[in-house]
């Protein structure tokens, strides 16, 4: 057995009890900034299920606080896109055109005419990246 997985497996050790309350904190913390989110961008359930890759039954446990979970790689890199893309429209839009943005039919070329809410559920993590690029572009001045 390798050290590192020793480590994980023995929570006797100090380093592995700190790691497990790090994880913790940073799965409750992520949910309460997503739950935050979908709140201000008033998504309904299944959408903000959708675009976080958990279940709408997850999604209610985490706005009760009632979620102790941890989030995979996928979650947690769709999180940070969908937070990241939620700074960069309060970056570039006035607060209230930043919280609507993703609702509204949007002509640019990455949606045909489309609300950018639809196209990140349909395409997934690849496409909430895309998105979040091209805001992060438009406030560039590309």
């Amino acid at each position: 057995m390798s050290a590192q997985i020793a480590l994980e497996t023995n929570s006797n050790d100090p380093r592995a009890r700190l790691a497990a309350r790090e994880s913790d904190k940073i799965a409750s913390t992520t949910a309460k900034a997503l739950v935050r989110l979908a709140d201000y961008w008033h998504l309904k359930n299944a959408d903000a299920a959708n675009l976080i890759g958990v279940s709408a039954r997850t999604l209610e446990r985490m706005k009760g606080g009632r979620w102790s979970g941890r989030f995979s790689q996928d979650q947690l890199q769709r999180a940070s896109a969908l937070i990241g893309l939620y700074k960069a429209l309060h970056l570039y839009f006035s607060d209230a055109l930043a919280d609507e943005w993703v609702m509204l039919e949007n002509t640019g070329p990455a949606f045909g005419g489309r609300r950018p809410l639809d196209v990140m559920a349909e395409g997934g993590l690849p496409t909430i990246l895309d998105v979040r690029d091209y805001v992060d572009a438009l406030r560039g001045g590309v």
